[in-house]
């Protein structure tokens, strides 16, 4: 049997696929791999969470950075791997996606906010980190470029920063408690898109399998995880989900 005759058995025969995603499905979307060759920590220096809380030189950095790059996050669009998971996870009973993406593309290719897990958050709204009141991007960027001043809550004067977790920042717990649980209960775990080297995250992947479901991965280059995968498909992820759907 061919890989992707493989594939799509194991996913027809799924009653409850969770798919566990890294920036490799959205480089189809145009948006570039923060950990490859060209990716933005490449080219960008990261700001440590407790650097950007005492530091306002570093809050400014840190805005600098958002202006220059995260605030087009809003114009990208879903591509086929992102609505082949949304198609599957829909037609299940049960199904699930853990996303370390902050794009928000999930939900735009049509999952509900709770059939997504964010675990390293969301790059599309601000949050107060005091009150964790929203705000929208956009009017933060305008007048941090006419200002250069960090924002801070108007509410509680608590600074802001983009919903994202930052280097140095705790893990979300809630966020990584659904995601063990999703992980736990699923009788398929698929890896896309993910090099499955940034931890606590990359443990998910390896509790589903601890916990009796098949697991595959699907990724343009091989992992360290290889070893523990059912089925390893190197390859173009919008054109394998293609394939098989």
């Amino acid at each position: 049997m061919t890989d992707l005759k493989e594939f799509k058995k194991l996913v027809e025969n799924s009653s409850y696929p969770v798919f566990f995603t890294g920036a490799g499905i959205s480089t189809d979307s145009g948006i570039p791999d923060f950990r490859g060759p060209n990716g933005f920590w490449k080219k960008n220096t990261p700001i440590y969470f407790q650097d950007f809380m005492s530091s306002e030189d570093m809050r400014r950095k840190y805005w600098e950075q958002s202006v220059n790059f995260k605030s087009n996050f809003s114009q990208f669009e879903p591509n086929k791997g992102h609505k082949a998971i949304a198609k599957i996870i829909k037609s299940k009973d049960n199904g699930h996606c853990v996303t370390q993406n902050v794009d928000n593309l999930h939900q735009a290719a049509g999952l509900e906010d709770d059939q997504v897990t964010e675990i390293h958050g969301n790059a599309t709204y601000a949050v107060c980190l005091n009150c964790e009141k929203k705000f929208e991007l956009e009017p933060i960027h305008q007048a941090f470029r006419e200002n250069l001043e960090p924002p801070t809550c108007e509410d509680c004067r608590g600074f802001v920063k983009t919903a994202t977790i930052s280097f140095g920042q705790p893990m979300p717990e809630k966020e990584m408690m659904r995601a063990q649980n999703e992980a736990a209960n699923c009788d398929l775990m698929i890896a896309v898109g993910s090099s499955l080297v940034v931890y606590p995250a990359a443990t998910i992947p390896l509790l589903g399998k601890q916990s009796g479901a098949k697991f595959v991965i699907l990724n343009n280059e091989p992992t360290e995880m290889d070893q523990f995968a059912d089925l390893v498909i190197n390859a173009s992820i919008s054109e394998t989900f293609d394939a098989i759907l």
